[in-house]
């Protein structure tokens, strides 16, 4: 599978299809620990080795999950990436944590911390549920209400972090471009992790943060290529951004649809390469909470998409005449 090295980095590679470990700190709905280490060991035996977990997965399941697999295999061959921001802080069993997403017990509270000493600590409590000596990666995790202690307490903390060599690269991972632009223009991070934003359905990032970011020698790894649902199934009743596709979306997407069916490609596996065209994209992130699910994107991230599907998009108004699309892979 090909790897890309991140940013300005020289030690930090990403392979095109990452593992997202959301799932596996059940989202939505319970996964069994059996269940969770059998998706992981698929994506190592499909050749993915970059995988992406945080705190505020399940509180701490989705790390511990991954760490039971990942401390076994060679840590110079694969690339984890964990997140600061959100503090797990122990607290009286009360219920579960549906509220937040996750069909887990709520036996911890998540605590906004973007201070230095939070950084810090964040990095120290995820490395023990990993049981990893080191991360790869560290991004500040969704700082949307809290961009003054990014910019001023967080962001230089993981740039001493990054210094000190606890971390290889270092960046942000949001569902929106502003803040992204900002971190590109006027800091040195290595990645941003763009969520949602640059999709066959939602082209946002490609109006300012992609130029942007391949001017600087910043990567972007892509995360919600399929908008949560959409773009994997479109149907009534599907969902953009975890909540009901309007009606409008729905149809664009079966529009979608309808061309890759007349070339004969799933439109899974358009999604899934779509982002990869531009050449700020180092990857695109996919979460996984079955061997099924990671087989079926393994396959798809290598399944040969026409040229001819690209361009009927663009004639149909589907695609944006400027995005960059992806070098077409033969049979």
């Amino acid at each position: 599978m090909r790897t890309t090295t991140l940013g300005r980095t020289t030690s930090v590679s990403v392979t095109e299809l990452a593992f997202g470990a959301a799932a596996i700190g059940n989202l939505f709905t319970a996964v069994g620990d059996k269940e969770a280490a059998a998706a992981i060991e698929a994506a190592w035996d499909s050749g993915i080795r970059t995988f992406d977990t945080a705190p505020h997965y399940g509180l701490g399941l989705s790390e511990r999950r991954l760490g039971e697999v990942l401390s076994a295999k060679p840590r110079d061959q694969f690339t984890v990436s964990t997140k600061v921001g959100r503090l797990l802080r122990p607290t009286p069993p009360a219920g579960d944590d549906s509220a937040n997403g996750f069909a887990v017990p709520a036996t911890h509270r998540r605590v906004w911390d973007f201070s230095a000493q939070g950084v810090r600590s964040s990095i120290e409590e995820s490395l023990a549920r990993l049981a990893l000596d080191r991360v790869d990666i560290v991004y500040l995790h969704d700082p949307d209400d809290h961009e003054d202690e990014a910019f001023g307490s967080a962001y230089p903390e993981l740039e001493r972090l990054r210094a000190e060599g606890v971390v290889g690269a270092i960046g942000v991972g949001m569902n929106q471009t502003r803040m992204l632009e900002r971190f590109v223009r006027d800091t040195d991070v290595d990645v941003v992790l763009l969520a949602g934003r640059y999709s066959l359905l939602d082209h946002t990032g490609l109006t300012t943060l992609l130029p942007e970011a391949a001017r600087a020698g910043v990567s972007v790894i892509v995360g919600g290529v399929f908008n949560s649902g959409l773009l994997a199934d479109p149907r009534p009743g599907a969902t953009f951004d975890y909540r009901p596709a309007d009606r409008a979306l729905l149809g664009r997407a079966l529009a979608i649809k309808a061309v890759c069916d007349r070339h004969g490609t799933p439109l899974r596996a358009a999604a899934l390469q779509f982002p990869l065209g531009h050449s700020a994209v180092a990857g695109v992130l996919v979460g996984a909470r079955t061997v099924e699910e990671v087989d079926d994107a393994a396959q798809m991230i290598h399944h040969p998409v026409p040229a001819e599907l690209w361009h009927s998009l663009r004639l149909n108004g589907l695609l944006p005449e400027e995005a960059p699309l992806p070098v077409v892979q033969e049979p």
